[in-house]
């Protein structure tokens, strides 16, 4: 069995306008995503070559630009939308997104609202 290591990005930023509530669509608010991929690192540990990985900054963007995108109802939609990308990394064995809707409308105080999904590739 290949062993498989992990590449994990946290604390990504980025303004979006998801949510069910019209201002939310309308105004927006900032959302965080902490991602972990699982996949195996031998290569790049010893070809020392970024083929043979994961560009962090190539991986960055494609979440900041789903974020930042066309907006959807559910934290867990935008979720498994930045599963899929990450997961479409030929490399990429496993993956799991966090996002955190800080701003979220909530009657109570609050600290965060976090959605944690884990999804294998096919």
């Amino acid at each position: 069995m290949r062993g498989l290591d992990t590449i994990t990005l946290k604390g990504l930023r980025s303004r979006g306008n998801h949510g069910v509530l019209e201002h939310e669509r309308r105004d927006g608010q900032d959302f965080v995503v902490d991602l972990t991929v699982w996949l195996d690192l031998r290569a790049a540990g010893m070809t020392d070559d970024i083929d043979d990985t994961i560009d962090y900054d190539t991986l960055a963007l494609e979440v900041i630009e789903l974020v930042a995108g066309p907006p959807v109802n559910l934290l867990e939609t935008l979720a498994a939308q930045i599963a899929d990308r990450v997961l479409a990394h030929p490399l990429v064995v496993e993956a799991e997104i966090t996002v955190h809707k800080p701003q979220a409308p909530l009657s109570v105080p609050f600290d965060d609202v976090i959605v944690t999904i884990r999804r294998l590739s096919q």
